[in-house]
Order: C-alpha cells, then structure tokens, then sequence
C-alpha cells in the first residue's frame, strides 16, 4: 500500500484530507507543522500533502528542506493551501512542489492532481 503524509496544522483538515486518501488507497500518517513532518519523512511515501501557513516551520520551509535532501527526491509534494495569490504558487513549486491546490477543494480536485502526477490511474 503506498504510503502519504498529511502535514497540517489543522485537525480537522488533516482529518478531511487523510480520508480522501485513504479512500483511494494510501496509507496515511499526520503531522502538525513542517518540523514534525521532517522527523516522520522516509525516503519510500509516495506522496505529501502539505499546508503552507503553520507554526514552528511553514509548509514552504519543509518542502525547500526536503527537496535540499536528495533521498526525497522521489516523493512528490502538494501544496495544498489557502494561499492563492500566484506568486505564492511560483515560490512553492521553485522550491520544489510537484503540485499546488487552493483551498478550498473538493476531493474530486485532490484525485484530479493525483493523477496528473501519475499517482492515480
């Protein structure tokens, strides 16, 4: 079962976007800030999912510090954020997202991303 990674500092969030991808069959674990989810990142998930604005260390941060790492260089990221200003989604995929989605979404967006990134059939 391949394996995903919600970062988010929001529960409900976390909860919203686990079951979307539990759904479709990933395995899930969480994590509340970028800090957090940097001491659970492994080399073998498949994808993250990962706000932007959150304490401790952003969602930006964690995808420039995961990508500065190159075991990670086969996870792929998504940004999902309330966020929507398009120099905000430059900055996030130069520093390495893969994808970028606005809250707020439908699951139906998450499984359309999913797909243009291969992860999904």
């Amino acid at each position: 079962m391949p394996q995903a990674m919600v970062v988010d500092d929001s529960k409900a969030m976390r909860m919203i976007l686990s079951r979307s991808l539990a759904e479709i069959g990933y395995e899930i674990c969480h994590a509340g800030d970028g800090a957090e989810a940097l001491s659970l990142l492994r080399e073998d998930m498949s994808l993250v999912l990962v706000d932007w604005n959150m304490p401790h260390m952003s969602g930006l941060e964690f995808v420039q510090r995961m990508r500065a790492d190159p075991k990670y260089a086969k996870v792929v990221v998504m940004m999902v954020t309330t966020e929507t200003e398009v120099e905000q989604m430059v900055k996030a995929l130069e520093a390495g997202a893969n994808e970028y989605v606005m809250k707020p979404f439908t699951r139906d967006i998450i499984a359309d991303k999913l797909r243009l990134l291969g992860l999904l059939h």
